[in-house]
């Protein structure tokens, strides 16, 4: 019983100390600003090799870790459980990421707005980095209705290897929640689930790609009307779900223009431009209700999203291009 209970205290301890691996490099006294001015000063060369010191110096953190702490067993059962030690390095892919050339963000001050749009008229916008919403442009969708935190229990339930494929071949986006996987979501006790006084908040996201998960997905929704008849949209669709602080500030490493359907509660976007645009743009908010459909260059825009208090919010999200 012991052993059990310094095993599952050993598994805090090191979830802690990856989670926060990051965020303790910045309090030794870097920034993004310093690390940009880097990036734009060195030749590629160098800040290749800046960046495989940093990396160095974090595996030497990590080395030292395991061994003062005396826990190495522990550490090996905790990585073969996830697909990556430290996720959401954000410091690494800041240090390698392209440099913006701000076109795509000077003069905005608010994401274009549109009613529900046909795709003729939707064309101009279409390949845009500039933040659109269409207002009430999914209201149709039988997903509205359907979709919601049982639908997807029971769906991951119902179906073979659909928790391997999260594991293995998609990705599970645990956020400020103590989650490891989407398994360990959908075993949440009724009260946490929703949100109730005196439990833990939660706000998740996944992506889909098991063939039979997506075929019961698009049951209840089609490509979106408005996006171009050509345009190819990937076999990975994302869901997010929650309460309260939503997703934190990050860019997305994805390869095509992203768009997002709120169908359940409403989220405020936020929305920062990249260290080297700050002196020519702004940082902008907006609110986007059940319905509505969001299209954000999430490559180049800094985002986060908080949750309307008291509401859940469910959205799913691919790509297009």
């Amino acid at each position: 019983m012991n052993n059990n209970k310094q095993y599952n205290k050993n598994v805090e301890e090191i979830k802690h100390i990856f989670l926060g691996l990051n965020k303790e490099f910045i309090k030794s006294g870097f920034s993004t600003r310093e690390l940009q001015n880097a990036c734009l000063e060195q030749y590629p060369a160098k800040h290749l090799n800046s960046s495989l010191v940093i990396i160095f110096l974090v595996l030497a953190l990590l080395v030292a870790v395991v061994f003062e702490c005396g826990i190495l067993q522990t550490i090996l059962n905790y990585f073969l459980g996830i697909r990556c030690i430290v996720p959401n390095n954000y410091f690494v892919w800041e240090a390698t990421r392209p440099v913006s050339n701000c076109d795509f963000c000077t003069n905005v001050t608010k994401p274009i707005i549109l009613g529900n749009v046909t795709r003729e008229e939707f064309a101009p916008y279409a390949y845009s980095s500039k933040p659109i919403v269409i207002k009430q442009a999914f209201l149709h969708w039988p997903a509205m209705k359907h979709f919601n935190f049982n639908f997807f229990k029971e769906l991951y339930e119902s179906i073979s290897d659909s928790y391997r494929s999260v594991d293995e071949e998609c990705q599970f986006l645990h956020f400020k929640s103590n989650f490891i996987s989407i398994r360990d979501v959908f075993e949440m006790d009724k009260t946490r689930i929703n949100n109730e006084p005196g439990e833990k908040s939660w706000y998740v996201g996944w992506g889909n790609c098991h063939p039979q998960v997506l075929t019961e997905m698009r049951r209840h929704y089609p490509k979106p009307h408005f996006l171009p008849e050509s345009c190819e949209i990937p076999s990975k669709e994302y869901v997010f779900m929650g309460y309260d602080d939503g997703a934190t500030m990050h860019l997305d490493f994805i390869n095509r223009l992203m768009w997002q359907a709120q169908l359940k509660g409403s989220k405020t976007w936020h929305l920062i431009p990249p260290p080297e645009c700050e002196s020519v743009c702004t940082q902008l908010s907006f609110l986007v209700e059940p319905g509505d459909a969001i299209l954000v260059d999430t490559r180049v825009w800094y985002h986060g999203t908080t949750i309307t208090p008291g509401e859940f919010s469910l959205s799913i999200q691919s790509e297009y291009g």
